[in-house]
């Protein structure tokens, strides 16, 4: 154990370039390696890059465009200057911490992704490995941070927090009650570094451009896959087109000449759901399933091989994180822990089955919630998942051969719910 301990606190240097130069075909797109000059506890100073890869073993480089733009077609790339992530310097690391590696940075860099849809109000996500385990809307943003951290407090434990306003003592008081890896906002006011400080391995990263997020819409970038024989899948970044309620369609499907419609339409709340938990689902691995409910996730299902599968998984996920907040809002401590003292005789067992039968009555708070699907569901078992949960709407792509199956089980359900189409999958960042 002790080895394994020492490889995570271990620095690596790197050899990579201090430039890299891309060319496609005469147009040059020039990047140069980021360093960062860090003040040691002894008061020296170091030069470091990234701390390391996707794992200790792996040496790993930031580079920042500094020089050229990139006209593929009629799209036009991002140019120098417009740095997020990329454009992090010492002064924007109000606390250094260890400092960053890899997935540091692609969590916050993941965050920024799914935020860039939610500028208009106080928001907050919580990634984990580069997918968000909490995503919140709030009428502040302490109430967007709380809402989004109580989605899955045991998942979040650890993770990286990327907000969306400056952070204020609200909301530094809550994050200081957390163990975070990583804090990023545009700014921070006054007094909530004294606050943050006291957890002295936490990153607090300030990227005042996330106050001008909301133009990266609009902005593409050259997607970089290398293959395991040197090769090389080149793609442009996706574009969520699915914004406003008008560029939502109707569930429609014919089959052998019948044609199949819901009969419910999604309200309001449904709607606004659905165009948030669309913008989400742009930074939750695909294959993907998430529930949400009045601008917050409620479960969250990624990367799995079937669509049932994944549905079920973040049906799982959500009666787990349900117990857990029943728990700590009842007794104060973890579900886990209610569990493990029960099982040594240290609590009364009574305790944990009154949690239980709360989560199952309350279905793990799945019920109004809309399910939000990254593709179309190739039958309907995968909507009936959600269905018996109690959703009352269902957001997928459409386009499947069977699209009337889940129109029909939309329609038998009781209440019935409403389904709408996207028309295109949830691109991933």
């Amino acid at each position: 154990m002790s080895n394994l301990k020492s490889m995570y606190s271990t620095i690596l240097g790197d050899h990579f370039p201090m430039e890299m130069t891309i060319s496609f075909d005469g147009q040059t797109l020039v990047y140069r390696k980021k360093t960062w000059k860090i003040r040691q506890e002894d008061g020296s100073v170091d030069e470091r890059g990234v701390r390391y890869g996707e794992n200790p073993d792996q040496q790993a480089a930031l580079y920042e465009l500094v020089n050229g733009n990139l006209v593929l077609g009629d799209c036009s790339f991002i140019e120098p200057g417009n740095g997020l992530v990329s454009a992090i310097t010492v002064e924007d690391m109000l606390q250094v911490g260890k400092h960053p590696g890899k997935i540091n940075l692609t969590d916050i860099d993941n965050g920024l992704n799914i935020l860039k849809y939610l500028m208009d109000r106080p928001a907050a996500v919580i990634l984990k490995h580069n997918n968000p385990c909490g995503a919140a809307y709030g009428e502040t943003l302490a109430h967007a941070f709380d809402r989004a951290n109580r989605c899955d407090r045991i998942a979040a434990f650890g993770g990286a927090v990327v907000m969306s306003r400056a952070c204020d003592k609200d909301t530094a008081e809550l994050l200081a009650a957390n163990y975070l890896e990583v804090v990023c906002a545009p700014d921070f006011e006054a007094g909530t570094l004294d606050i943050l400080k006291k957890s002295k391995n936490l990153r607090i990263i300030r990227i005042a451009a996330i106050d001008r997020l909301a133009a990266f819409e609009r902005f593409r970038f050259v997607d970089f896959k290398s293959l395991i024989d040197g090769g090389i899948i080149v793609q442009q970044s996706a574009v969520n087109s699915i914004r406003t309620p008008a560029d939502l369609k109707p569930a429609v499907a014919t089959w052998q000449g019948r044609e199949y419609r819901c009969d419910r339409q999604p309200t309001e709340r449904e709607i606004n759901d659905m165009l948030f938990g669309w913008a989400v689902e742009h930074g939750v691995t695909s294959n993907s399933v998430l529930y949400v409910k009045d601008g917050c996730t409620v479960g969250i299902g990624t990367g799995e091989q079937d669509r049932v599968g994944v549905a079920e998984i973040a049906v799982h996920k959500a009666y787990i994180k349900y117990a857990d907040i029943l728990c700590f809002d009842t007794y104060g401590i973890p579900y886990a822990d209610l569990e493990l003292a029960v099982s040594r005789g240290k609590r009364n067992k009574a305790e944990k089955e009154a949690i239980d039968i709360q989560v199952q009555r309350d279905k793990g708070g799945i019920p109004g919630s809309v399910m939000i699907s990254d593709a179309f569901f190739p039958f309907r078992d995968g909507a009936d998942v959600g269905i018996r949960q109690g959703v009352s709407a269902i957001l997928q792509a459409g386009g499947s051969m069977r699209d009337f199956e889940t129109i029909e089980a939309c329609n038998e359900a009781e209440p019935q719910v409403a389904m709408m189409f996207t028309g295109q999958r949830s691109f991933k960042h």
